[in-house]
């Protein structure tokens, strides 16, 4: 379905990124793994050469403009053309309301999920433009669609990043540039690696909150990372070519029901 396409996948050093770029490999595209976690990165790309598909790794942080546009000069010129970029880099706030969260913390957040996509996009676009089009989808979040406790940042950068979704398709749908937004419900990753900096016994207190609050939506479940690369695969192709501006809510029905219980 991606046969002969170049994609460049932010975050794919694990969970949703991850799982995104495996499925692009086996659909055909040559994938560039962009991340600053370099072991992730690493194995994830020999994971797929060792399956048969093509991969390469570039350390990246996203929140910075300078290396997110070496990446993405790097996998045109390397491939010899861009067709696909999924920013799906993210990262969590600290769980506090407006009045205690500290500035930095939410400049920080802002800065990686907000701005990381915008520098994804931008840069991305003179290269689609040389191939005649291509796809950019923007990895954003039910809690960009609804609210949530305790997530300033991250629902104001996940909210935002919907905006810049359905402006740039205004903006460049007629160019064949195709732009896209997924939001996910619950999914099982963990992100920014939280539990691995939190002692066993509060890694599996937080996953199992997790679960709890993810058993009280419409599905009952979380869902695994594989199914949000389903949508990213459509997206990505040309059964979505009519797809401009779509924002593609896979939540199991949480921003239909949204249940936070004795949580809220």
């Amino acid at each position: 379905m991606l046969a002969g396409k170049t994609a460049v996948v932010t975050g794919a050093s694990s969970g949703i990124g991850q799982a995104i770029a495996r499925r692009y490999a086996r659909e055909g595209a040559a994938v560039y793994i962009a991340d600053v976690n370099d072991t992730g990165g690493e194995e994830t790309a020999a994971g797929i050469r060792d399956a048969g598909g093509r991969a390469t790794f570039v350390r990246c942080d996203v929140a910075d403009f300078e290396q997110v546009e070496a990446t993405l000069d790097r996998a045109a010129q390397e491939s010899g053309r861009l067709d696909i970029v999924v920013n799906n880099a993210g990262i969590s706030s600290g769980g506090q309301p407006v009045g205690d969260t500290a500035i930095e913390d939410f400049r920080r957040v802002i800065d990686v999920n907000l701005m990381g996509p915008f520098y994804g996009a931008k840069f991305a676009i003179p290269h689609l433009r040389k191939v005649g089009g291509g796809s950019i989808i923007i990895v954003s979040s039910v809690y960009g669609v609804i609210g949530a406790p305790r997530t300033p940042a991250y629902a104001t950068s996940k909210g935002g990043l919907i905006m810049l979704t359905k402006q740039m398709a205004v903006d460049y749908s007629h160019e064949n540039i195709r732009v896209n937004c997924i939001c996910p419900g619950f999914v099982d990753t963990d992100l920014g690696g939280r539990r691995a900096r939190m002692s066993p016994e509060d890694a599996a207190r937080a996953l199992a909150l997790r679960e709890e609050r993810a058993a009280l939506q419409p599905i009952g479940r979380q869902a695994q990372p594989d199914e949000m690369a389903g949508a990213a695969v459509f997206l990505a192709s040309d059964d979505a070519s009519f797809v401009v501006g779509a924002i593609l809510v896979v939540d199991g029905g949480e921003s239909i029901l949204h249940n936070w219980g004795k949580y809220f």
